[in-house]
């Protein structure tokens, strides 16, 4: 087996590159789901994760349940190798003389890689949780235009002494268009600048770096179990065990952040729905409008995305395709 610590950068970049591909593709349909669970607010559209896949499938067609998966795949690439390889990185820099590392020195590796990925990954949640959403917003305007059209045969038919104030119903919910990234992203770099992708960033890092700090420590110590020495990777199943179990732990526990965080970055809101200014303001809305368990909406879901999406993407990492890549063209 080849030691791991000669392991070339652009192997590492290939590496992460490969197993965020494959994991997204694998993952995405829950993901969606996550996303439009945790934006539901007041009378819910979705049951649940199963339901809310039905309803998309019925609603969208298969597809509908990748929207959103293109701006992924594009940008997973660069994040999970930056991701990947700003640990190794890290972890090198602050070992000593060969040494294993502390526990401490190990959340302060994942710590700088969580802080490195915010530079793709906030503009790339930023697109994916508008295509995402598209469709719980649909289906919400069509939802509450139903209902007012009810109250207005209602009043239709009340007594002719009685009068009924009509029932207004929004434009957005007669005429609703679906966007694309490519229009998403050019309308608020025209608008906002270059700030308005990186909406919701301080969310980002409040989510990412406890998620890396949690993650890459339990990673690395499960995964160590299943090496017979520091010299040799751990096996396939071993590592991508390894990811799964540090995956779903660290996934479950920063929730209430990634609730906050895709909130705060939803730009377009269903009627009655809650806008938020920053953080503190929507955590306090949440608390006081849906309760503590709001919190931990979509952790279900969370859990099943991250769990396979990295034990996928450590398995690949310690297989080594990236080696096997380089040494071809060599």
């Amino acid at each position: 087996m080849r030691d791991k610590k000669k392991i070339s950068l652009p192997a590492k970049l290939i590496n992460g590159g490969i197993a965020g591909l494959v994991g997204v593709t694998c993952v995405f349909p829950i993901d969606l789901a996550k996303t439009r669970l945790q934006n539901q607010q007041g009378q819910a559209v979705y049951t649940g994760m199963r339901d809310c896949l039905v309803k998309t499938i019925r609603s969208e067609g298969f597809f509908g349940v990748y929207r959103g998966a293109a701006v992924n795949l594009t940008l997973v690439t660069p994040e999970k190798a930056i991701k990947l390889a700003a640990n190794d990185f890290f972890r090198q820099l602050l070992s000593q003389d060969g040494k294993e590392l502390s526990l401490v020195r190990e959340m302060l590796a994942g710590c700088g890689a969580g802080t490195c990925q915010v530079v793709v990954t906030s503009p790339m949640e930023m697109l994916k949780i508008q295509l995402q959403d598209a469709g719980r917003l649909a289906a919400h305007q069509q939802k509450a235009l139903g209902q007012d059209r009810l109250s207005a045969v209602a009043a239709s038919h009340s007594p002719p002494g009685l009068h009924h104030r009509q029932p207004y119903v929004s434009e957005s919910a007669t005429a609703y268009q679906r966007p694309s990234a490519t229009a998403i992203a050019r309308d608020l770099l025209r608008t906002q600048g270059l700030a308005g992708l990186y909406k919701g960033l301080g969310a980002t890092l409040l989510r990412d770096v406890p998620f890396s700090v949690i993650y890459f420590p339990l990673f690395a110590n499960i995964n160590k179990l299943g090496q017979e020495n520091l010299e040799e990777k751990a096996s396939f199943l071993h590592s991508f065990v390894s990811g799964c179990v540090a995956g779903s732990v660290a996934a479950v526990a920063v929730t209430p952040l990634d609730v906050l965080k895709t909130r705060i970055q939803t730009l377009k809101k269903g009627l009655g729905e809650d806008t938020y200014n920053g953080i503190i303001d929507c955590a306090r809305k949440v608390w006081i409008h849906e309760g503590p368990t709001a919190f931990m909406k979509g952790a279900t879901c969370r859990a099943l995305v991250i769990a396979p999406l990295f034990g996928i993407a450590q398995g690949v990492y310690f297989i080594g395709i990236g080696e096997y890549v380089m040494d071809f063209f060599k």
